[in-house]
């Protein structure tokens, strides 16, 4: 599921820098890089979820 996850914000911020979405905080190419910190943000937090709940 992570994976699923990081590869959709992945391609969300290449079409970002292709076009811009719009979205609110997401109106110029150069906000791509907020989308690629989400993306680290998701990954870093289901990693830690995981390691803490893995011995259950």
């Amino acid at each position: 599921m992570t994976k699923i996850l990081a590869v959709l914000l992945i391609l969300i911020a290449a079409i970002q820098v292709i076009k811009p979405l719009g979205w609110p905080g997401l109106k110029k190419r150069s906000d791509a890089w907020k989308l690629v910190a989400g993306v680290g943000v998701v990954t870093f937090l289901t990693v830690i979820l995981s390691a803490l709940f893995q011995g259950f």
